[in-house]
Order: C-alpha cells, then sequence, then structure tokens
C-alpha cells in the first residue's frame, strides 16, 4: 500500500530513450493510502453510520454552498453519490482507527493531464491544519503518478476552505463550474510546484 514517504528526485533511468518521461498510466482512483496521522482507504456502503456521525455537525458546514448537509436526507444523497462515484475515500485516524472526513478524485482528463480533489471535509477535531494537510499530501502524492496537474473548486463564500487549499499550495487560478454547475473558485497544484515543496521542506 502507499506510503508517505520523501521521494527522491528523477533519476535518468526513469526517462525513455528520447529523453522524455514515459506515457502514465491510466488513474487510480482508489488506493489506500496511509501517512504518521491518516489512512484513506475506498468508501463503502457500511461507513454510513460513522461519517453522518462527523458530517451531523452543522457547523462544518456553515460556509460550504450545501450548508444544509448537516441533515441526514441530504447527507443520504451526497453518501450515494460519493459511493457511485468510484472515487471517494474515507479518512480515519491512525491513532485509533476512528472515522474523522472524507475525500474524493474526480474528473481525470487525460487530455489535460489533470484530476479534481474536493468534496473534502474533516471533523472539527481535526481542524488546524496538520490532518488536512496530510491527507492532502497524501492525495497530492499519488496523484501526480497519473497526472501533471491537480484542481480544486471552492465555493467563493467558503473562506475557510480556499485558506486551506492555499495553505497547501493551491494557487488561485480564476472560476470554473463544479460538477453541481454551481461557479466556484479555481485553484491548481502542478506536479512540478509540489515537487519543488516537498524539496523545500525536506532540505
Amino acid at each position: 500500500m502507499p506510503t508517505l514517504r520523501r521521494r527522491r528526485p528523477s533519476s535518468p533511468a526513469e526517462f525513455g530513450d528520447n529523453g522524455h518521461m514515459p506515457a502514465k498510466p491510466p488513474f487510480e482512483f482508489q488506493p489506500t493510502l496511509r501517512g504518521e496521522l491518516v489512512e484513506l482507504r475506498p468508501l463503502r456502503r457500511d461507513d454510513f453510520e460513522a461519517l453522518y456521525a462527523v458530517a451531523s455537525d452543522p457547523l462544518i458546514w456553515e460556509q460550504h454552498p450545501a450548508s444544509d448537509r448537516y441533515k441526514e436526507d441530504v447527507f443520504q444523497e451526497f453518501f450515494r453519490k460519493a459511493l457511485e462515484s468510484g472515487g471517494a475515500f474515507v479518512a480515519s485516524d491512525r491513532r485509533d482507527g476512528k472515522v474523522i472526513g472524507s475525500s474524493r478524485f474526480h474528473g481525470y482528463d487525460i487530455a489535460t493531464s489533470e484530476v479534481e480533489i474536493g468534496w473534502t471535509f474533516l471533523a472539527r477535531s481535526h481542524w488546524g491544519g496538520a490532518y488536512n494537510g496530510e491527507m492532502k499530501e497524501l492525495m497530492l502524492r499519488h496523484a501526480f503518478r497519473f497526472v501533471d496537474r491537480v484542481v480544486f473548486l471552492v465555493g467563493p463564500q467558503n473562506l475557510r476552505s480556499q485558506k486551506a487549499v492555499e495553505k497547501i499550495g493551491g494557487v488561485r487560478k480564476g472560476s470554473r463550474l463544479n460538477a453541481e454547475g454551481r461557479d466556484s473558485v479555481l485553484f491548481e497544484i502542478t506536479a512540478s510546484a509540489f515537487a519543488e515543496k516537498l524539496g523545500q521542506t525536506a532540505s
């Protein structure tokens, strides 16, 4: 299973005979990813109760465009779509195995070498940066095995999530409609920028 390790710079042996990186494989949407704090695994149908116990906190959604997602019937629809997406994860705290949130890969585009990370939420007990930062680093490390660009679409009023994306290196690039057709602030992280940030962290 993939774990959170610092990756060495690319060596000449990783390039093809023509000096270019070999073609990336098709995107793997639901690996199991483990860090020091967080484990991400594919969402299952029997995760509903544990995940709704987190999502039922209204304060998690107060700045989100779907501010009523704490209601059980609304969250049931969100959960159904997450299962159907084939790219959703449940996040658990590695200290005790307790479910603490969820995130998702979506919208893989082989032509633009892009995938979206979104639909992320965490229990308020795990706010503050460390858990979200590791969760996103795990997902970014995985994503950049397959794509050159990761995007995040955040509601214009969701300032808390915008700051969280900027904190992990997201760069504002304008706006775009999200999967629900809502206008959203577009952030991106490129593979090269992510590698540079990791290099600075390791040095």
